[in-house]
């Protein structure tokens, strides 16, 4: 399962209250009727404040919740999954009742950027050079 993995940072309840009201159908039609400059605009001053808020938020909140993975992987069945949005890389490796399970993060394209690189030898999480 590939996933954005906002969804599974089930600790940081002001960001998730703040997604589900800028993604509901109302909000984006009256988003989407201003003019294009006050959209950017708005837009800039909440990219601010969420950044100025995320480096004032312990990082155990913006971290997925292991329980929340561990539902959305039984929810599917699957045993493997692929996000970001922490923008912490790792391969993370666990049990899920008897069976193994693969958590897999990627970085971010700002300063660490990374991808998975999967073939039939195996996947490798690669770290990018800018």
């Amino acid at each position: 399962l590939m996933l954005h993995g906002d969804l599974l940072c089930t600790d940081d309840t002001r960001y998730l209250r703040f997604r589900k009201i800028v993604r509901s159908p109302l909000f984006q039609t009256l988003f989407l009727a201003l003019p294009a400059r006050m959209r950017q605009k708005i837009a800039g001053t909440a990219r601010d404040k969420s950044q100025l808020e995320n480096a004032e938020k312990q990082p155990a909140i913006m971290d997925v919740s292991q329980r929340a993975v561990e539902q959305i992987m039984e929810l599917y069945g699957i045993r493997t999954m692929i996000h970001g949005h922490t923008h912490r890389p790792a391969i993370h490796q666990f049990k899920l009742g008897a069976e193994s399970a693969t958590r897999i993060v990627l970085g971010d394209w700002y300063e660490q950027g990374s991808m998975l690189r999967w073939n039939t030898n195996g996947y490798q999480l690669e770290q990018l050079t800018f």
